[in-house]
């Protein structure tokens, strides 16, 4: 399996992108994003333990334990919310789906689509994410950026073909 089937098959099963899509549309691009969107929550969890760690152990307090125990249920909050938020790309349209009570669905035409941009941080760089930024006909739209994009380069080269076409004009 090459890396352009890991990210065209990625979520291939899931019932919670399929709900989204209209019935004479399949999926040509479903991926999450990148876990780096965690990075924070992760940093907060260890930060608040090493500060409870302290604080427990100058002042014996034990109760300050549930501060720690509040960081750990937004970092929980946090993966959930990752868990279902996803990039799609249809025949028809580019989508991000996300929220876990409040379902948010930003939708694109691709007609719509005239520029793809890909952005890379050093961050990204060295983690592996980008942000792709999309500019459209008409008025701003909702879905202008999305950041922590996994494998950029080659889901940007996907999502390009999708919404211009790939003509294959080699020499060869």
């Amino acid at each position: 399996m090459n890396l352009q089937d890991m990210i065209v098959h990625r979520d291939t099963s899931s019932r919670t992108v399929d709900k989204y899509l209209m019935s004479y549309e399949g999926r040509v691009i479903a991926v999450r994003r990148h876990p780096a969107v965690l990075l924070l929550p992760v940093s907060v969890v260890v930060a608040g333990l090493i500060a409870c760690g302290a604080a427990s152990a100058v002042s014996g307090q034990i109760w300050i334990w549930w501060l720690w125990l509040i960081t750990v249920c937004y970092l929980a909050w946090k993966v959930i919310a990752w868990s279902v938020d996803f990039f799609l790309v249809t025949e028809h349209r580019v989508m991000v789906v996300n929220g876990v009570l409040n379902r948010n669905v930003a939708m694109m035409p691709l007609a719509k689509v005239t520029d793809i941009a890909l952005n890379r941080s050093p961050a990204g760089r060295i983690l592996g994410y980008g942000e792709f930024v999309m500019e459209s006909a008409g008025q701003k739209q909702a879905l202008r950026n999305v950041g922590f994009m996994p494998y950029p380069e080659q889901l940007y080269l996907e999502v390009s073909s999708v919404i211009f076409g790939s003509v294959d004009e080699s020499p060869d």
